[in-house]
């Protein structure tokens, strides 16, 4: 197992920079978020530097920026050996944004749906707006997103590395925990929950950029991946 001190320099520079923008959600709290959160594009605190800067942020509980930044040294660890730091940042941004993109287009999808069943009488005026309200006043955080594409570009080229999965006394392949993973996303994004507040489309966006990404890579330098 590698130790934290053998952390590639991009990887250990993404792990500062989210934990402080952490720590100024902490500090600044809703006056800092509002500002660099992924809102609905509509949404008059809607800013195109969002589709970036998103990515940065994590709740407050210390769980969702742990859990994130620890899947991101275990998956991307390998990648960032093996096409170098600048490769790997580009790839990892490419991610977050296309995430950021899909959770957007599936809002507006969303909110098109909305209007057109309140058009045709399936739902109430006050249905709507309490419903719409949801949609247009959703915010997204978190590095989520680009680390699912990250795990995915993984399991591509390392589909039968073992890894060992809490409460499972076996190994499983990588290419069956990102699949598993990403079915779960799925699916949690066509069944939303009331306060299950989990961006699953952007998780499944970011793996489906990823996969692409590493796909069309791997066919013009095959020499880079293994």
């Amino acid at each position: 197992m590698r130790g934290f001190q053998s952390i590639p320099p991009v990887i250990k520079n993404l792990v500062i920079i989210n934990a402080l923008f952490w720590l100024a959600e902490i500090t600044f709290r809703e006056q800092f978020i509002n500002v660099l959160a992924l809102h609905h594009y509509q949404h008059p605190s809607f800013g195109i530097w969002q589709l970036v800067t998103y990515m940065f942020l994590h709740s407050l509980a210390p769980f969702h920026i742990l859990m994130n930044m620890l899947v991101l040294w275990m998956f991307g660890s390998p990648l960032e050996e093996i096409w170098g730091g600048k490769r790997f940042l580009t790839f990892y941004m490419i991610c977050g944004v296309g995430a950021a993109l899909v959770q957007l287009g599936v809002l507006a999808v969303s909110m098109n749906m909305l209007i057109d069943k309140l058009n045709s009488g399936v739902i109430t005026m006050e249905q709507f707006r309490e419903r719409g309200a949801d949609v247009f006043n959703t915010t997204v955080v978190g590095a989520s997103g680009a680390i699912n594409g990250v795990m995915a570009a993984f399991a591509y080229l390392f589909p039968n590395a073992p890894m060992f999965i809490f409460l499972i006394p076996f190994p499983i392949k990588a290419k069956y925990v990102v699949i598993g993973y990403f079915l779960l996303d799925l699916f949690g994004g066509l069944n939303p929950r009331y306060g299950d507040n989990v961006a699953h489309f952007a998780h499944v966006g970011g793996a489906i950029v990823g996969l692409i990404l590493v796909i069309t890579m791997n066919k013009s330098n095959r020499r880079t991946f293994y």
